[in-house]
């Protein structure tokens, strides 16, 4: 479990992320939802040690991050941010290779390639293995991101909007290769997302932010109901049942 404890960033006088607590469990999907600017990824940068909180504490499997190596803390938890740019020549497989680091320290054994291999295959990359990230579209860059953290094989998985530049096909792809991760891997991915729906038919739980403060913490049956959704969004969010789903019709309210 990682648990947040009145973790707080400011900006001069003004509070970004104000006094949050959660509990993310073990073995599941959590999604942030919320409007743009209510903290999200702020939150996700200080889980992840990223971006160092002014107040508060992040405690994974009753470890303090702060008191963590970071290479101990690279090996149990992976982050990938929301613009990733690496002003280097690599290709996927190189680029894929790096998530092994924590493990090999640059010398990949046996099992580290296949490692490597299954990454890129769950994100059907093996087929392009060779080329360079500067030649790959948006999507297929961030499809090699992703796989890259997968390669990492850490118990939790941080993933600040990695659906940016993805069509509809690639997105539903990795919705459904993180679900795969926590399901038959026993991972636990955290996710910020800003679309509702694919948090409401993916996650477990949701966490949802506001103007700083984590204003809502349950299942995704708690959270994606109307009257929850006009708090956070300020805005009527009829919904509608699609066999075992939830969908949000935000889009005609």
């Amino acid at each position: 479990m990682i648990q947040v404890r009145e973790l707080s960033k400011f900006y001069g006088k003004k509070a970004v992320v104000e006094k949050a607590n959660v509990n993310i469990h073990r073995g599941k999907i959590t999604s942030f939802i919320g409007p743009n600017g209510a903290g999200k990824s702020t939150l996700l940068s200080m889980v992840s040690r990223l971006l160092d909180a002014d107040t508060g504490e992040v405690i994974v499997d009753n470890d303090n991050v702060k008191r963590m190596k970071s290479n101990e803390f690279s090996k149990r938890v992976s982050i990938l941010k929301q613009s990733n740019f690496m002003n280097v020549k690599l290709t996927i497989r190189e680029l894929v290779s790096f998530g092994r680091f924590p493990h090999s320290r640059g010398r990949l054994t046996a099992e580290d390639l296949r490692i490597v291999n299954q990454s890129m295959d769950y994100m059907d990359l093996m087929g392009m293995q060779h080329d360079y990230l500067d030649e790959l579209s948006g999507g297929q860059r961030q499809r090699a991101f992703i796989a890259m953290v997968i390669a990492q094989d850490t118990d939790y998985i941080l993933l600040d909007e990695p659906l940016n530049n993805l069509d509809m096909k690639h997105s539903v792809q990795i919705m459904k290769i993180l679900r795969r991760l926590v399901d038959e891997l026993g991972k636990t991915v955290v996710i910020v997302l800003h679309d509702i729906n694919f948090a409401s038919v993916y996650s477990d739980r949701i966490v949802a932010l506001k103007d700083g403060h984590i204003v809502k913490d349950g299942t995704t049956d708690d959270i994606i109901n109307s009257d929850v959704l006009k708090e956070i969004y300020d805005m009527d969010i009829p919904i509608k049942q699609m066999k075992n789903c939830r969908i949000c019709v935000y889009f005609n309210s």
